[in-house]
């Protein structure tokens, strides 16, 4: 653990302030791990002795209660296990808000990727649609193009007849053309 402790400080070390401390603090926890691990080496070595010299299981517990003997004296011993404390604690919450946001962020991707495909739906029925759409019209031209040459077939007709009637036969081929251009412009528009 006091390892771990250490790879964490070294990982703050790389950037501080993005940690929110200075050096001096740094120093402060690279001392304090260095004291614990010799703290932690000395209780192991204290209670391999005992087992070797056989002592009883409560003299290796006040043994093991026993403060270790440190240069500081206890109030800075105190603040700065405090501060490790303090450390630990805000790495944790900063952790858990890294955390949230990562799951904020894939609600978010969620929602996104259910919007993207509701809109690639609309964008396929947007592609049908406008398929049906050019059928229709090509349809349209189609019958367009066919009625044009029926036209133009039936003024050449007209035309040759015209040219072979009199003028009473020209004022009833009017007359039977009008009668024939009504006929057809009901038949036509309004069907």
């Amino acid at each position: 653990m006091v390892d771990e402790l250490n790879k964490t400080i070294d990982v703050a070390a790389r950037d501080p302030s993005w940690y929110g401390i200075d050096n001096r603090e740094l120093e402060s926890r690279r001392r304090w791990t260095i004291t614990t691990r010799t703290q932690v080496g000395d209780v192991k070595k204290s209670v391999v002795a005992r087992k070797e010299n056989g002592n009883s299981e409560s003299a290796m517990c006040r043994e093991l209660m026993k403060l270790p003997i440190s240069h500081k004296s206890d109030r800075s011993y105190q603040d700065s296990a405090e501060d490790n404390d303090d450390f630990i604690v805000s790495e944790s919450d900063r952790q858990m808000l890294l955390i949230n946001g990562s799951r904020q962020q894939d609600e978010e991707l969620d929602e996104l990727s259910a919007s993207v495909e509701r809109i690639r739906g609309v964008g396929l029925t947007i592609h049908k649609e406008l398929l049906a759409q050019e059928k229709i019209i090509d349809d349209l031209g189609t019958e367009m193009d066919s009625t044009t040459n029926r036209l133009d077939f039936v003024q050449k007709k007209v035309a040759m007849i015209m040219k072979k009637a009199s003028a009473k036969g020209q004022i009833m081929m009017i007359l039977f053309l009008l009668v024939l251009f009504i006929i057809l412009f009901i038949l036509v528009f309004l069907t």
